[in-house]
């Protein structure tokens, strides 16, 4: 276990960026096959500028949430709020980043919102899948000591090893690469479901909190509200939010067809370049 992936002089490429990389290219050709598939408007070069505006700003709003549930010590050390590289990004902040990303873009594609967010959840989660292996390699994301036999020591120049130096930790970041494997299946073998915009990406965040939840009470590295983990506070409210409005929806449901019969016959631009 090792988080450099090649060293070259003063360069570094570690395993935790090269999974983010991975992803990103993954999603591009899932989200570009569920775009064409759907038939909505875009084409290959609008889906580099959604990448674009949703990257940026999901690691702003990951930092920032991460700070905010640290900010007795950021406000000490105000100059280490600007080193990412030193850790700490929340998910549930990058969540907020991106989907205020993809309703900016919505708004300015002139694409409707929840079908762009279906087509995009199941990329998203297998990304969350592949960036929790690179969590493992770097030792972070880690959980709590254990005495189970899958406890693994993580190396003490890891943040797992330094927090707790020759203890087996549950591998927390494992368990939800696995739950997140899961949910992308599920997903994945539903986005041809006819339902309503918006089914799938209710069940996105409602899977996804379901998962964190569960695998946040074996985190040893959890963001705390007063004596509440703050993941278990976000994936309770999106995981009841979202909930409540699949079922007062009834998103599972084809969605109603239009009363003008020559409506669904209007081509829609698929063109990718």
């Amino acid at each position: 276990m090792h988080p450099v992936f090649v060293r070259i002089g003063p360069l570094e490429i570690r395993y935790y960026g090269l999974m983010y990389v991975i992803a990103f290219v993954l999603a591009y050709f899932l989200i570009r096959a569920e775009v064409r598939r759907k038939g909505l408007p875009l084409r290959g070069e609008d889906l580099l500028d959604l990448f674009l505006l949703a990257i940026p700003l999901g690691l702003l709003f990951a930092r920032a949430y991460y700070v905010a549930f640290q900010w007795d010590w950021y406000r000490d050390n105000p100059w280490e709020i600007v080193k990412i590289w030193h850790g700490g990004l929340a998910i549930h902040g990058g969540l907020i980043g991106g989907a205020l990303a993809l309703w900016i873009y919505s708004r300015w594609k002139r694409v409707p919102l929840w079908p762009l967010a279906d087509a995009v959840v199941p990329a998203l989660i297998l990304g969350q899948a592949l960036g929790r292996i690179g969590n493992f390699l770097n030792g972070d994301a880690y959980g709590v000591p254990t005495t189970l036999p899958w406890g693994i020591v993580f190396p003490e120049n890891s943040p797992a090893g330094q927090a707790y130096p020759g203890q087996p930790l549950h591998p927390a970041m494992l368990y939800q690469c696995l739950g997140n494997l899961i949910l992308f299946g599920v997903l994945w073998g539903l986005r041809r479901r006819p339902a309503k915009p918006g089914f799938l990406a209710a069940l996105y965040f409602m899977g996804y909190s379901l998962v964190r939840g569960l695998v946040s009470c074996v985190r040893g590295d959890s963001l705390w509200l007063g004596p509440i983990r703050a993941a278990h506070v976000a994936s309770a409210l999106l995981f009841f939010g979202f909930g409540a409005w699949l079922l007062a929806a009834r998103l599972w449901r084809p969605p109603a067809r239009s009363a003008d019969p020559h409506e669904n016959q209007k081509p829609l631009s698929t063109e990718f370049k």
